[in-house]
This record gives C-alpha cells, structure tokens and sequence, in this order.
C-alpha cells in the first residue's frame, strides 16, 4: 500500500471511528447491549465499505461531511458478520483476531445486537440533519442499501452460501453467493457516495458498475487468501471455508484463475472511473490494493 492511500484510509476511519464512539456516548440499555454492539463495531475493521461511500462522495465533487451516512454502512456491515459467525451459520470463533461476539456475549445478545445495528443503520440514514441532505436522496439512498442488504442482496448470498455448502462446485452459484453476499453491499456504498453527492446519472451508473467490479474482486481475493494466508494475518480461523465445503473461487477455477479474474475485475472497475479527474485517485488505488492485501 503506498503512503498516500495510507495516510487516506488512516484518515477516513479515524473519522468514522470518532463518529461511532460519540454516537454511542449515552450506553444503549440494557448495558450488556450495548457493550455488545461497541465491542463488534470497535474490533478493528478496516471500514472499507463507508470509506468507498465518501471516496465516491469526493469523486463526485461531494463538500459536506458525510461521516453519518457513510458509518451505517458499517453497522449494517458489522451486523453480518455478528450474525455470519454465529453457531447456526459460520460458527467461528474468531473475527478480527479477537472472540466472536457470541462467544464473549452469548448467542441471544449477539443475534440482538445485530439485529440492533441493521435496524439502528437506517434511524442515521432516515435522519437529513446530519448533512442537511435532501429527502428525496435519502429516499434513493435508503431504497439501494436496502436492495443490497436484503432479500435480493446480501441476505440471498448468505443464504446461497449456506444450502451450498458441500456441494460440487459451481461456477454460476458461487458468482450468485459473491455478487449477493459481498459485492451487493461494496456496490451500494460507492453508489450512495454518488448519489448524496447529487452526481449525473452517468457518474452514478460507472461508479455503481465500479463497485460492483470491485466488490467481486474482494471476496475472490478472499477467498485466495482462505487458503494462502496465515490464521495470525486473517484474524479468523485460516482454511475455514475449505474445511467446510464453502463454495469459493479456487475451488471451483482453482487458485490461478482465481487470481485472474479479480485482476480483471480490477481492470474493469479502473476503465469505469476513466472519466474521473484526480479527486478519484482514492477509488482508483482502493481497488489496486483489493488484490494485493495480505488480509
């Protein structure tokens, strides 16, 4: 990762990160909720998904702060993975290096939790204060994160990924699992950027396809990394998915053609910003590093 996208990224999630912790000032009740809730969203995520949503926001000439909207991408984001890790789904142990929130919590507290967080996500999409943005955009806003969070999106991944475990690999159904269940929600948060920005219609349909090219790309190299990194770079239990029949890329091109594709895929999603000036050098190096990250 270069210096400049470091400094980037550093930046952005310092300010994400502010912005949970004073949303969280007043304790949720009861409060082992709420301790909860703060314990998954503070373990160490890379806020990836809200830094995509304000990146895109910049690249469309965005001036305002849009910390708010963009943060509850990540709690809609840290609500599946609660839920993903759960006995009756994932069943992991470890996320980010550190006990599954079930684990810590119990397996009620940890469904309610996320439960809590999807929910929450849309109280701060709903609310035009904190940008002063127009109702009319946050309605567009809450329809596509939506889309991407629910039945037609990342909810009909997970479920795919679930009846397909062990099963002969299939290349038309581990594309429907990654472009439902990882891609739907990195589409959504580059295309919520554009439109809070009010950007053209044009802007919004590369940007959108950027994510989506992105998106796939992540969990591919995800997937490679399942089996080619350690449990200590991961900070989950390295090999999982293979142990469990996951239906993933390597297994079912193999690890080159793997490695391939999300490169493609990255081509594709830098030809898309091609009509961006410098203000989206962000977006263009975030994809650069999807296929090179270590973890």
């Amino acid at each position: 990762m270069n210096t400049e996208l470091k400094k980037y990224l550093n930046d952005k999630k310092k300010g994400i990160d502010e912005f949970i912790k004073e949303y969280f000032k007043t304790p949720v009740i009861p409060l082992i909720l709420h301790e909860s809730v703060v314990y998954s969203l503070t373990a160490g995520g890379k806020r990836i998904r809200p830094i995509l949503c304000i990146a895109s926001y910049e690249a469309c000439n965005g001036n305002k702060n849009i910390i708010p909207y963009a943060t509850a991408i990540e709690f809609i984001h840290t609500y599946s993975l609660i839920h993903d890790d759960l006995p009756a789904m994932d069943d992991d142990d470890l996320r980010r290096g550190k006990p599954t929130n079930h684990k810590v919590f119990g397996e009620g507290i940890a469904i309610l939790a996320g439960d809590g967080l999807l929910t929450e996500a849309f109280r701060i999409l709903s609310n035009p204060l904190y940008a002063k943005i127009k109702a009319d955009t946050l309605l567009r806003v809450i329809y596509e994160i939506s889309m991407a969070a629910g039945l037609r999106g990342m909810v009909a991944g997970q479920a795919y990924d679930l009846i397909s475990e062990g099963k002969e690999p299939n290349g038309e159904i581990v594309e429907f699992i990654h472009l439902h269940k990882t891609a739907a929600m990195i589409r959504a948060s580059v295309k919520t950027g554009a439109l809070l920005a009010e950007a053209s219609e044009d802007k919004i349909d590369r940007l959108e396809s950027y994510g989506e090219a992105i998106g796939l790309a992540f969990q591919i190299v995800d997937d490679i990394l399942d089996i080619e990194s350690t449990t200590e770079e991961m900070g989950k239990p390295q090999g999982s998915d293979m142990q469990r029949g996951k239906m993933t890329y390597p297994r079912v091109y193999g690890i080159e053609k793997s490695r391939k594709k999300a490169k493609e895929l990255v081509d594709k999603a830098l030809e898309t910003l091609s009509i961006f000036d410098e203000k989206a050098e962000p977006l263009r190096q975030i994809a650069l590093y999807i296929v090179k990250r270590t973890s």
